[in-house]
């Protein structure tokens, strides 16, 4: 049986509780200013950087380069019914998502440890030239990635990867259709000019791990770093296409990876009451902590590229029914972010 016929999840795994509970998604998306990406194919464990078909020594040398920095290190394959071949070359994507620096570099290597020859602090920083070291190109249309490792969460491969093998046939149906260049060159750094195998690269790929298993299927578009759950094909076809038109969709959004827990619900409440989903036009300028535990919450100011700026105040309260946050943990009582109110103050 391939793993995009695998059954439904069942009654008691965790995405199934998690949205018969009515669980609030708006707050849980990853957080990471930036996001480096390798293709890896073939199977991946538990902690697919160093379990997979990666050399582990690479994997925890990438590891302990962004470990402490805002950067989150993912693996990627492509959306095929096995994963067996090991490619010439392999693709790699790098990521800033702050909305005033936002990017996305791609490229293929050969060999899988010149990715050491990224700057680290620079694309922490949101630098464009932390991948001057490499050949590539800046991409004007954003990617897709889900999470379909069910080695993290079994929910994770048997609705993720549903949800990719069906997105990804969707694409190639459009694909007949003539589309816009996915490729511009910058002139902070020229387009590749070295092998490739892509002469536009796949706008979805299974990625390793986003976090929140209970929200699967969960996914990521960059560079933007709005993260998605409880998708189906439909929505998910959706968001990559708003995403294409510098748009972002509030339903099921988890949040900007930009943002804390917090300025992400504060974000996303703005959203809503403007109705706004143009995704450059908002930063969390400020989130203050006004109450510990055990009840949290934070006072965050939103500020609109017009200069509009907005109050909100958001409040944390421990799920009162116990749950798995994970399938297989124990039951426990996860945090829900909710925005009480969002006034204008500017």
């Amino acid at each position: 049986m391939r793993d995009d016929q695998l059954p439904a999840p069942q009654p008691h795994a965790c995405s199934v509780l998690s949205r018969e509970l009515g669980e609030p998604v708006a707050g849980t998306g990853a957080v990471a200013g930036a996001w480096l990406l390798l293709e890896q194919p073939g199977p991946w464990g538990r902690a697919a950087v160093t379990e997979s078909r990666l050399d582990p020594g690479l994997g925890a040398e990438l590891e302990g380069r962004t470990a402490g920095t805002g950067i989150r290190l993912a693996l990627i394959r492509r959306v095929e019914d096995h994963h067996e071949h090991e490619p010439a070359h392999r693709r790699w994507y790098a990521a800033s998502t702050h909305p005033k620096r936002t990017w996305l570099a791609t490229g293929v290597v050969a060999y899988p440890t010149d990715l050491l020859k990224i700057d680290f602090a620079a694309l922490d920083a949101g630098d464009r030239r932390a991948v001057k070291a490499l050949e590539h190109s800046f991409l004007d249309a954003p990617l897709l990635g889900v999470c379909t490792n069910g080695k993290r969460d079994a929910c994770c491969a048997t609705v993720g990867r549903r949800v990719a093998v069906e997105v990804e046939a969707l694409e190639a149906a459009a694909s007949a259709t003539p589309a816009t260049s996915a490729v511009s060159a910058a002139p902070a750094a020229p387009a590749s000019s070295g092998p490739d195998t892509d002469a536009t690269p796949p706008s979805i790929w299974e990625i390793t791990h986003l976090g929140g298993h209970r929200f699967a299927p969960t996914a990521v578009v960059l560079p933007s770093g709005y993260s998605y759950g409880r998708l189906d094909p439909a929505s998910a076809s959706r968001v990559l296409a708003w995403a294409r038109q510098g748009r972002m969709v509030v339903d099921g959004c988890r949040g900007r990876s930009t943002w804390s827990r917090p300025g992400q619900v504060a974000e996303l409440a703005v959203r809503d009451v403007l109705g706004e989903s143009a995704d450059g036009v908002l930063a969390v300028a400020s989130v203050t902590a006004t109450a510990g535990d055990p009840e949290p919450a934070w006072t965050a100011v939103v500020e609109h590229e017009d200069g509009r700026a907005y109050q909100v105040s958001v409040r944390g309260s421990y799920a009162p029914v116990p749950r798995p946050e994970s399938c297989g943990k124990a039951d426990g009582t996860p945090l829900e972010l909710r925005a009480d109110g969002v006034d204008k103050i500017r």
